[in-house]
């Protein structure tokens, strides 16, 4: 699915000595990128490749060369020619027999050796250790390049009946020509050679070699080969030569060999009998295959390549007979030929693959004189296959496509130098030009056009082309004399109207409406997707001009985000995308360069990039996504919007060390093409969302991308498409809830009815019934495939409701479809069978109101009416077994019976396939019970106990003891109880039960309460003295209207009661008020910290004992206090410091392990070790582990242990662990002083103040006051460093944050319990 690009042809004349010498022989050094000549004058010539480069600026079309003049002997001439890259010297061989030495630079000559016969052939290996020549007496010689000869064989096969081999038959035959051709390893090499007076009808053969034993390894079988022909792919696969077929009269074959001499295939030529095929060459990738083709009249460089067992010719350049043109492949660049011609003229073509497949997605594959047409929106079949092909005059080089609408015209240039032109019908009408060939005819024009290359339409009637020829005035074209070319636009009319359904292939005619003169060398042309009649034009180098219609070329500032359009780098696989910027249209161009980088304007985009195409979503022709495949054999989908703003690095890792991952770690962004070396060679637009790739052996394969589909799903939705949308789901299982979340739920409920006329198929929304299920989809599978930039402000509204009542998601949707089922589709069983679909599976499923559907369509069929509404309806039969199919049997069963329907639970029982004995004797008890009875115990089978209740307490008093048994093994019933209990005496044992309920759950105080309201009240006392609640207790006992012995003794024990859970303020407040113990309280008082209570109490009975011991117990306190202070401050520092040290050395490790990541990244991609990709992310401090380590693997029961044994010691720091950073951090928090320590040191130092002790007030609010503040800054600090990659020692001092903290206006109210005549100024 590629055609074979000319990107650049530069051509210079080497200047010969004299007019009669002719140049004959080439070779290659590419160490140094050197071409020499050698003539038929015996004189070499030296010229750098870097000159044709240097050309494309100069107006000279002269090729710059040293002139070296070989002496030999008069009649001696050069006969064979080849560069020695180990020697950095010529080696030549003459047709007396000599092998000469050539030093290039020294420019020296040394006779190396000679052989009788002549020299007709030398070929040194690949590895350049040995050379073979081939004399013309037919001998095979192989020596070193010491010219030592490691052995000499004869080439022709010795005499049957054993005459000797040294004796006159043989050396009467002399070897006019001969070819070796080595493998690419050097282990073998093949000849076949030419015999003087030999019939070229009799049979040779091609002969395969030992290298190391001289023996012969193989031969094939005598045939008609032509000439000496022969040339073994560098790969090592095929020996290709030619057979000659004269006799036949038919043209020649290109045949090929297997190493052990048999014959493997062939293919025609497809030329004139009395073709000739002069010369063989593979390119250095094994891929191509060129030759030198001569007819009568014109010599023709053909380029053929094989894909899918078809051998195509891709490439074809006819020059005069005279010329005599040899070629040869650049042993670097595969895709660089060199031909030369007898007279100098030297032209190095620049090839390039790009895609045949158009924009519309349309395969336009050149074969030959042919083009293959295939429609792959129609039909995926790969070449050669095809649809319908198009016939012209000549081999076809360039060819160019345009397609407006339902219109489509291809042009194309052929070898012969003529223009054709044909307008296609429209595509739908293709199917009937199936498998016709069709032939088009050549365009006329007033003036030749001459050699046209890039062919680009402009528009339906225009077309953009780069010739390198001038045109002079009386149309016959004339070589360029300066370096540079000529910009053509070429206006297109046609005489002939175009007929509905048939090809135009005639009648065009051409002129030539703009003509420019290039400077530079063109690299490319791709039109303007966001001008009409416009097109980028790009110079070697990677300057881009904007080009338009007859007015010439001019810069461009307005591409989309690219301050310039020009590329770092020439870039022949140049296409320009139109995107959609801010809201506006432009073009973004994209450059793919000879080494695989692909640049979108300045910036590189991907380094390793093989192939690229754009997917659109064809509604506005807006390219949408980048489609590439990377040298590592990974497929990418790329967002435009990710290019346009700048995310590419961060979302795809430079599309490089992706496959380092984790494995089972689903990526959006790229796929794992399964086949080395697979293309992409197109897509398939729009809701088709395919991308084409062509693997090496030449077959198709068609992938849809989740990330593409999804796009084009979304793309449905958005135009409210929701017919195509679902059926993009079905095809591509993808989960139906897209089609619901994407817009949001809510959304979708307003779209329900014009879902449900758009499908148009029961069978569909029933599938997509069953598939709605809770939850948001787009943001747990889907969120990395599909942005919601489009629908982020409607979701955004919704969410907050949305969270609310999520659960209600299935019920509602499937309650919106099952109206617009019944608003908008007539009445049939299938919508009646979706209808119970809606109900069976709803969140809950509604399974009485489906089964009370089917009651009625059973209540239909038992009365046997003629209605015309039952034929509209399923039998109850089906529709029961469906809800069945959908629902679990049980539960269908348990929701019959919940209709208190026996009859029809019986039936769902049958149609179930239960066992009559488990269900029949069950429903006959019911059928026996009380009627309200019989609910009661469905009610309590189904666990519906409100129902239950209600109809235990309607069957009467009979039933009062289940009833209240009811209630309390189900305490959440009692509300309910007593709101249906009226009697006054029964609802008090209600009250009760539900207090001793209450009491066993220990919600003392509730049951304290409940025991109030049913006047129990020493149950009541005793549930409050349970809880502790002194004030209920001494409350109650007031009710009860104890005596004051009784009341006396019960405030002891509550005093004791209340000191022994910690509560002494609230005893000592008994014990001074009920007890009169003055002593006892203050005492209680002090323990509490109450310090001013204290106080008053004991200056209010004026007791000096008292006095002092409050006093003494406030300065031990405010002494403790002041030790712990001062501690805690101590220990705020050493925290903060050891966190400080620890978030150094992580963040240094940290970055330490990105640069070395980022030194791996940049490795290649093959000798990047698989274990780095295991380290990457982990240090001292990560918390995660290796799980494919095999420590990780142990029970479960382990794992809780640890676990429970980590939650335990949660509150410890280790030094060195895991968590030591956040646990230095939190300890730190937890280290702030709470409100009770804050109230009890306000009061304290009240205590303190009244008692005289200013000087320790003061000192004891001073310590705290610097320890409240040294704990938030530490705090503060701690917080600051968390979020930052490094660590300012200066800026991060402890003693900097305590003045910002005390100088924050928030500061004072969180040390409010400072006195303010104690504050230091």
């Amino acid at each position: 699915m590629n055609n074979l690009k000319l990107h650049s042809e530069i051509s210079l004349h080497l200047e010969l000595q004299s007019e009669r010498e002719n140049v004959l022989f080439s070779a290659f050094d590419v160490e140094r990128n050197r071409l020499f000549f050698a003539s038929s004058a015996n004189s070499l010539y030296t010229t750098q490749l870097s000159s044709f480069q240097n050309g494309t600026s100069r107006k000279e079309t002269i090729l710059s060369a040293e002139v070296r003049l070989l002496d030999l002997e008069n009649g001696d001439a050069i006969t064979s020619f080849d560069y020695l890259m180990e020697k950095e010297a010529l080696i030549m061989g003459t047709s007396n027999g000599l092998l000469l030495l050539h030093m290039v630079d020294d420019n020296a000559t040394e006779v190396v050796g000679q052989v009788e016969g002549g020299v007709i052939c030398i070929s040194p290996s690949p590895d350049g250790d040995l050379l073979t020549v081939v004399t013309g007496s037919g001998q095979l010689l192989v020596m070193t390049l010491d010219w030592d000869v490691l052995y000499e064989t004869t080439l022709e096969d010795p005499p049957v009946d054993g005459v000797d081999v040294s004796g006159p038959a043989l050396s009467s035959s002399f070897v006019s020509k001969s070819s070796i051709a080595w493998r690419g390893d050097g282990k073998y090499f093949a000849t076949l050679s030419e015999i003087n007076g030999t019939s070229s009808s009799l049979g040779r053969k091609l002969k395969v070699w030992e290298r190391d034993s001289g023996s012969l390894h193989s031969s094939s079988d005598a045939k008609s080969f032509m000439g000496a022909v022969v040339e073994w792919m560098p790969s090592g696969a095929k020996i290709a030569a030619v057979y000659d077929r004269k006799a036949e009269k038919e043209c020649p074959v290109i045949v090929f060999y297997e190493r052990n001499g048999l014959y493997r295939s062939c293919f025609s030529i497809n030329g004139p009998a009395d073709a000739t095929v002069e010369t063989l060459k593979w390119n250095g990738a094994s891929d191509l295959l060129a030759s030198v083709v001569r007819y009568d009249d014109v010599d023709a460089v053909k380029i053929w390549y094989f894909s899918n067992n078809h051998w195509y010719l891709k490439h074809e350049v006819q020059f005069p007979r005279q010329d005599g043109v040899n070629l040869m492949w650049d042993p670097i660049k595969p895709l660089q030929l060199v031909s030369w011609t007898l007279g100098g003229q030297v032209t190095v073509y620049n090839f390039t693959w790009v895609t045949s497949i158009m924009e519309n997605s349309t395969a336009l594959v050149i074969d030959n004189a042919k083009i293959l047409v295939t429609p792959l929106s129609l039909t995926l079949m790969p070449p050669p296959l095809h649809l319908f092909c198009l016939k012209f005059p000549s081999a076809v080089q360039d060819v160019a496509f345009h397609c407006k609408g339902s219109k489509s015209d291809v042009a194309a240039f052929l070898s012969d130098g003529s223009l054709c032109v044909a307008e296609l019908p429209e595509t739908d009408l293709w199917e009937e030009l199936e498998d016709n060939e069709l032939s088009i005819e050549s365009s006329v024009s007033d003036l030749a056009f001459g050699s046209l290359s890039h062919l680009t339409w402009l528009n339906s009637h225009s077309l953009l082309a780069v010739s390198r020829h001038s045109v002079s005035s009386n149309g016959i074209p004339c070589e360029v004399k300066v370096s540079g070319s000529y910009l053509l636009e070429i206006e297109l009319t046609c005489s002939e109207d175009h007929v509905p359904g048939l090809v135009t292939n005639s009648g065009w005619h051409g002129k030539i409406s703009y003509k420019s003169y290039l400077e530079g060398l063109v690299i490319a042309i791709t039109s303007n997707p966001a001008n009409v009649s416009s097109a980028f034009v790009q110079f070697d180098g990677g300057k881009v001009l904007n080009y338009k219609s007859k007015s010439g070329l001019a810069t461009t500032e307005w591409i989309a985000n690219q301050d310039t359009i020009s590329f770092p780098s020439s870039c022949p696989g140049m296409r320009a995308a139109l995107v959609c910027d801010g809201g506006a249209l432009q073009p973004l161009l994209f450059g793919l360069d000879d080494i695989g980088r692909l640049h979108v304007g300045q910036e590189t985009l991907c380094n390793n990039c093989t192939s690229f195409s754009f997917y659109s979503n064809l509604a506005d022709q807006l390219t949408t996504h980048l489609v590439l495949s990377t040298k590592q054999d990974f497929l990418f989908i790329v967002g435009i919007v990710d290019i346009l703003n700048g995310e590419i690095e961060s979302k795809y890792q430079n599309f490089f060390h992706v496959g380092a991952r984790k494995r089972d770690e689903e990526n959006p962004n790229f796929i794992n093409i399964w086949e080395r070396g697979a293309k992409v060679v197109g897509v398939l637009h729009g809701d088709e969302s395919a991308v084409i790739i062509q693997t090496t052996r030449g077959n198709l394969e068609c992938i849809y991308p989740r990330k593409l589909v999804l796009s084009s799903i979304v793309n449905a939705l958005i135009q409210r498409r929701y017919r195509d949308a679902l059926l993009m789901v079905r095809r591509h299982r993808i989960d139906f809830n897209v089609l619901v979340d994407y817009c949001g739920w809510q959304t979708f409920l307003q779209s329900a009815p014009e879902f449900v006329r758009q499908v148009d198929n029961l069978s569909y929304i029933t599938e997509f019934v069953c598939a709605v299920k809770s939850g948001n989809i787009m943001e747990t599978l889907y969120h990395n495939y599909v942005s919601l930039h489009g629908v982020k402000e409607t979701n955004d509204a919704q969410s907050k409701t949305a969270d609310t009542y999520d659960n209600d998601k299935v019920s509602s949707i499937l309650s919106a479809i099952r109206n617009a089922l019944e608003e908008h589709v007539s009445e049939s069983p299938a919508r009646e069978l979706c209808i119970l679909t809606t109900l069976a599976r709803a969140d809950p499923p509604a399974l009485q109101i489906a089964l009370e559907r089917i009651k009625v369509i059973r209540e239909m069929e038992l009365l046997g009416s003629d209605d015309s509404r039952k034929v509209t309806y399923p039998s109850a039969e089906e529709a029961l077994k469906h809800l069945l199919w959908l629902s679990d049997s049980e539960a269908v069963f348990d929701a019959a019976l919940g209709l208190y329907d026996l009859n029809l639970a019986a039936i769902v029982a049958l149609n179930s396939q239960r066992d009559p004995k488990e269900f029949l004797p069950y429903l006959q008890e019911l059928e026996s019970m009380p009627s309200l009875i019989m609910r009661y115990s469905i009610d309590l089978r189904l666990k519906r106990l409100d129902n239950a209740l209600k109809h235990i307490v309607m069957a009467g008093d009979a039933y009062y003891t289940d009833c209240l048994n009811l209630l309390k093994k189900n305490p959440n019933l009692f509300p309910l109880g007593l709101q249906l209990i009226t009697d006054p005496t029964r609802k008090m044992q209600v009250l009760e039960a539900w207090a001793d309920h209450l009491s066993d759950e220990k919600s003392f105080e509730d049951a304290a309460t409940t025991y109030l309201c049913c006047y129990r009240l020493e149950k009541a006392l005793k549930a409050y003295r349970a809880c502790g609640n002194s004030t209920g207790v001494l409350t109650v006992a007031g009710l009860l209207k104890m005596g004051r012995d009784e009341l006396l003794q019960l405030a002891h024990d509550l005093c004791e009661e209340l000191q022994a859970m910690g509560k002494p303020g609230e005893a000592a407040k008994i014990a001074l008020e009920y007890c009169g113990d003055v002593y006892g309280g203050v005492s209680l008082y002090i323990s509490a910290r109450e310090w001013e209570e204290a106080m008053r109490v004991s200056f209010m009975h004026m007791e000096e004992k008292l006095i002092s011991e409050v006093k003494n117990a406030s300065l031990e306190c405010a002494s403790t206090l002041i030790g712990e202070y001062e501690e805690g401050l101590e220990k705020v520092g050493k925290y903060l410091t050891r966190y400080l040290a620890v978030r150094q050395r992580r963040l240094l490790l940290a970055a330490k392990l990105q640069s070395e990541e980022r030194s791996v990244n940049d490795m290649d991609y093959d000798t990047a070790s698989e274990a780095s990709s295991n380290f990457t992310g982990m240090s001292a401090y990560t918390t995660g582990t290796r799980r494919t380590s095999a420590a990780s693997v142990s029970s479960s029961t382990t794992s809780r242990r640890r676990d429970a044994k980590r939650q335990k010691s949660r509150g410890k720091i280790r030094p060195g662990s895991a968590g030591e950073e956040m646990a230095l951090v939190e300890h730190l928090k937890g280290m702030s002083l709470s409100a009770g320590a804050a109230r009890e040191l306000k009061s304290l130092l009240c205590c303190l103040m009244m008692l005289g002790s200013e000087e320790i007030a003061r000192k004891l609010q001073r310590v705290a006051e610097n320890f409240q503040l040294a704990q938030m800054a530490a705090v503060k600090l701690a917080e600051d460093t968390l979020s930052c990659d490094s660590i300012n020692e200066q800026a991060r001092a402890l003693e900097r944050y305590v003045d910002k903290t005390r100088a924050d206006p928030e500061t004072p109210l969180a040390m409010s319990w400072r006195s303010k005549v104690l504050i230091s100024p």
